[in-house]
């Protein structure tokens, strides 16, 4: 339980009497998850291998009907990391305040994790990362484009710690990862799909659409395609042991706690059993994986809002980890709560909003008389028709059924935007609106094509599109059907040509294949990889014609021997941020 960080050896002779003590140097004290006294102790080895010595990651993206995975080169152990992590606690405002206390709280992994999740953000203390939604990233890197925490560490000091452009919810996780890492605490990153960001604390999340089906942008509330956090893993003396084990932290800067841009930690367990009154920021934790969902048409002119309709199963999806000592997708939804629908589900959920002093609000999934009155007359759905990949045609099918025994005229206005993963709309693409009827009980299909040329100027760099039809039945009440679309990049490959073995040469070959009728320009291929080459390889390549296929030969001088990971990330003015990665065995 001593305190973590840099200190001073020397040694003191009692035979020379009163001289002064000899320096021997200085050396640095860290968590110990190996020790059984320790608040990190874990006893599982293949955790410990996984959550404190691997220094790579894989990373879960995309939506929840789609879920697609990246690497990244959490790199912990390289070059200077070390100093820079012990330099973000010396950083924070906590430290600037009261030096003598903060320095006497660094035992403490609760105190230091919630220290570090304020100061991966640079909101309130000039910490490492500038967060940025707006789909337009001039004057940094996109947050997309990262391969790895090093460069982003490294580029925070170098600038004598200005903040680095710019990050989002992965960046901010996987640089958080790789301090914790550093510091002896076993961490991991989380990724929970159709994530609430419930900023006004009453488990609700409301969502407003306007008559034509645009997604307004006006409400503080919103529902990601995905959020990713972190777990670490300590006891909660503060709390109990039923408290203890993996504790959810968030450096991304979504809401405030106690005045500054941080969150957690928040017990997994306290999250699961809704008990949302314990420390740190439990019921934004609870809310992100458990809200509610209200969908609002909302008349601009009039102010006037009308529910369309309400959900209280669509949040909190295939909550997702990379597996221990594998590179798969394990789900840890059952961890975070339970069955979803079930009475102990519902049950908690009530237990949670009592203790958030909510339980005499109005309650918009609780059964009322209100809904009884009137049901939709015709329910939607889009089918997907054709491969979801940039540069190809987007089909897709809307799919109106038709509920009741009378004919039902129903008009549909369609609206696609590009969006960035949060799903704020960005820029429109496309619109449409029909008016059809349907006879009783009948079904009908209607075909959506949008060309690869009207989309490719307005996408974003996380290639998602939300595709809604708002359903004016006439005599009825609206029906909102929407799906939200990401897009896979085409597929480049890496080669090692030969075996790779330490401080010999090896030649690496990346290929990729131009997939479209357009030549691609300002293509840059970025490589790195802890243990095989030090910093970021980046090179140019030349343009490339319709169908041409590339070829990009360059050598590494492998430094660490056992299984390593090589990243690389492929962008041109077509393709933003192509990643794939390889294990080398070196």
């Amino acid at each position: 339980n001593a305190v973590i960080g840099r200190y001073k050896l020397s040694v003191q002779s009692t035979s020379s009497g009163s001289s002064s003590p000899a320096s021997l140097g200085t050396f640095v004290l860290l968590f110990n998850p190996w020790s059984s006294g320790d608040d990190v102790f874990m006893p599982n080895k293949a955790e410990l291998e996984e959550y404190v010595l691997e220094e790579f990651g894989i990373i879960f993206a995309g939506n929840k009907n789609h879920i697609n995975s990246f690497g990244w080169n959490f790199g912990q152990f390289q070059g200077d990391i070390l100093n820079i992590c012990l330099s973000m606690l010396d950083r924070s405002l906590n430290y600037r305040q009261d030096p003598a206390t903060d320095v006497s709280h660094r035992n403490d992994p609760k105190y230091v994790g919630r220290v570090l999740s304020a100061m991966v953000n640079a909101n309130d203390d000039k910490g490492v990362l500038l967060g940025n939604w707006s789909g337009n990233y001039e004057g940094g890197k996109s947050p997309s484009s990262w391969t790895g925490s090093g460069e982003i560490l490294q580029n925070w000091k170098k600038s004598g710690f200005e903040p680095v452009r710019y990050g989002q919810c992965w960046v901010f996780a996987a640089v958080l990862t790789t301090v914790l890492r550093c510091l002896g605490i076993p961490t991991r990153t989380i990724t929970n799909f159709s994530s609430a960001h419930d900023a006004d604390g009453n488990l609700r999340v409301d969502e407003f659409y306007d008559a034509s089906g645009n997604h307004l942008d006006r409400a503080a509330d919103s529902i990601w395609n995905f959020h990713v956090w972190n777990e670490s893993w300590f006891s909660r003396s503060d709390l109990g042991p039923s408290y203890s084990g993996w504790q959810v932290l968030d450096a991304t800067p979504q809401e405030e706690s106690g005045g500054i841009y941080r969150c957690g930690p928040a017990s997994r367990n306290a999250i699961k059993e809704g008990d949302v009154d314990l420390d740190y920021d439990c019921p934004f934790v609870f809310a992100e994986v458990n809200a509610d969902c209200m969908y609002w048409n909302y008349d601009p002119a009039t102010g006037k809002k009308t529910l369309i309709f309400s959900q209280s199963t669509a949040i909190g999806q295939f909550i997702s980890t990379k597996a221990v000592g594998r590179d798969d997708r394990v789900d840890v939804t059952n961890d975070y709560k339970y069955e979803e629908g079930s009475t102990k589900e519902r049950k908690i959920f009530k237990k949670a909003r009592k203790k958030l002093g909510l339980e005499d609000k109005f309650d918009p999934t609780a059964p009322t008389q209100q809904e009884s009155d009137q049901k939709p007359d015709i329910s939607g759905k889009f089918n997907v028709a054709g491969p979801l990949e940039v540069g190809k045609d987007l089909s897709l099918i809307l799919v109106l059924a038709n509920l009741q025994s009378d004919a039902k005229t129903v008009r549909v206005n369609m609206t696609a935007w590009s969006t960035v993963y949060t799903r704020r709309p960005v820029r429109e693409i496309w619109k449409d609106s029909i008016s059809v009827t349907l006879s009783p009980k009948e079904e009908k299909q209607f075909p959506i094509k949008i060309p690869y040329i009207e989309y490719q100027q307005q996408l974003t760099t996380d290639n998602t599109i939300q595709i809604t039809a708002l359903c004016h039945v006439e005599g009825g009440i609206q029906v909102l059907v929407q799906r939200d679309i990401t897009l896979d990049n085409p597929a480049i490959d890496i080669q090692v040509l030969g075996e790779a073995k330490v401080n010999k040469e090896v030649d690496v070959e990346v290929v990729f294949t131009n997939p479209i009728n357009i030549e691609m320009m300002d293509c840059v291929l970025q490589v790195e990889g802890s243990g095989l080459l030090r910093g970021i390889l980046e090179i140019d390549v030349p343009p490339l014609k319709a169908s041409e296929k590339s070829s990009t030969k360059f050598k590494l001088i492998p430094f660490e021997a056992g299984p390593k990971h090589l990243l690389v990330n492929f962008s041109c003015d077509k393709f933003a941020d192509i990643k794939t990665f390889k294990m080398v065995n070196v």
